[in-house]
């Protein structure tokens, strides 16, 4: 049972930066997909960026890219998210995700897939983009 844990979430300022953590409990090698949905009040679950368990694939949806990284550290077992400008609307619980359906299914539609295609996840981290 592979399990997550994110990390690094906060309080920032409209153009400010944070990093999240995903964890996990082994090695994610190319049999996963890992992603970071968001999930804002009232509103549905939503991918944001996505990378392959060996970290030679990326995908972002378009409300992030520029603004977003998304990266891997094997040797860790860890998935970074590089927030940097962030703005209001930012505001969310992230989730970190990971989907063992294969890179080509999971971006042939949204840029990370739905939330069905994913079987692990995180407890959140929330992220609060406020002046």
């Amino acid at each position: 049972q592979l399990q997550l844990v994110e990390s690094g979430g906060g309080l920032v300022q409209p153009g400010g930066s944070l990093r999240l953590s995903c964890t996990a409990s082994k090695f994610m090698s190319d049999r996963y997909v890992i992603g970071w949905f968001r999930q804002a009040p009232g509103k549905e679950r939503e991918g944001v960026s996505c990378i392959s368990g060996s970290g030679g694939r990326t995908n972002y949806e378009d409300f992030v890219k520029g603004r977003f990284t998304i990266s891997s550290d094997g040797a860790k077992s860890t998935v970074y998210l590089q927030m940097n400008n962030l703005k209001v609307e930012d505001t969310a619980v992230y989730y970190c995700a990971a989907s063992t359906v294969d890179w080509g299914t999971i971006v042939a539609g949204p840029a990370c897939g739905i939330t069905d295609e994913y079987d692990y996840w995180g407890q959140g981290t929330q992220v609060t983009v406020s002046s």
